[in-house]
């Protein structure tokens, strides 16, 4: 606990100017995705996930703290809510992006040879400093492909959004990602993100993000994780963490066996 706080909080403290260089925008709450690539899974109906994260990007340099929520509407249906917080030591800038929230619909459950589908509307509102941080607010939506096969769950998403603003461009996202199960608390986590901005014409983020998640306990994960960008190395780099609770906790009943004496 002391080394995730000093991740946190302290950290960031550290070091020199840092800046968010891209809009975070709706992301899955772990375990219902790999890093930002959804799976079709949802939490069942009137459970809740509750998850708080950090990331580090280096050139351009930037810490961002992410707070997440996903409740289960019912069991194919999902709330989820997505708020980012941009920290700037040099400049003594911080604020909040856009706030996302969305609902996702699993609208085929996965069979013996069909993946599980599922569809994201999802919007964002401005929350903080419109000229820092913000698109001054979006709408969008996407499709999501999940498949099982043997120890391997592999996800596939395609997303499109629409910025409010008419000065800024239309966004499309894609990505695919897989999680391992190599043991029955251990996964390892892999994903190729690309992105075309609000700023651009073209692709101009393609990023490979490898890490591992933990099942600390029957209802927390721990998700560590770095990411590298293969087109214009901007960022360089990023590392990730986040730790998700999921609710209600359930309490496993212990069955006790007597043995009579003969």
């Amino acid at each position: 606990m002391k080394k995730l706080f000093f991740f946190l909080f302290v950290f960031p403290l550290l070091s020199g100017y840092s800046y968010g260089f891209d809009i975070k925008g709706l992301q899955p709450v772990a375990p219902y995705g790999v890093f930002s690539t959804f799976s079709a899974d949802s939490p069942e109906k009137g459970k809740s996930a509750l998850g708080v994260g950090a990331e580090k990007s280096r050139e351009p340099d930037f810490y961002r703290y992410i707070f997440q929520y996903a409740y289960g509407i019912t069991d194919h249906v999902e709330f989820i809510a997505t708020v980012p917080y941009v920290y700037e030591w040099q400049e003594t800038k911080t604020g909040f992006e856009d706030m996302a929230a969305g609902i996702k619909h699993r609208l085929i459950d996965e069979g013996e040879y069909m993946p599980s589908i599922a569809y994201v509307i999802n919007t964002s509102v401005p929350v903080g400093d419109k000229d820092e941080f913000s698109t001054d607010g979006r709408t969008g939506a996407g499709l999501v492909f999940s498949k099982r096969i043997g120890p391997v769950s592999g996800h596939a998403n395609i997303f499109y959004e629409n910025p409010i603003s008419g000065q800024l461009k239309n966004e499309l996202s894609c990505s695919a990602g897989f999680d391992f199960s190599a043991a029955h608390n251990f996964r390892i986590l892999g994903e190729i993100y690309g992105r075309k901005s609000h700023y651009s014409d073209k692709i101009d983020q393609l990023e490979g993000r490898f890490g591992y998640r933990f099942m600390t306990t029957d209802y927390l994960y721990t998700t560590i994780g770095a990411g590298f960008d293969f087109k214009n190395r901007q960022p360089e780099y990023r590392v990730l963490l986040s730790v998700t609770a999921l609710f209600p906790v359930e309490k496993k009943k212990i069955e006790k066996v007597y043995e009579e004496d003969k």
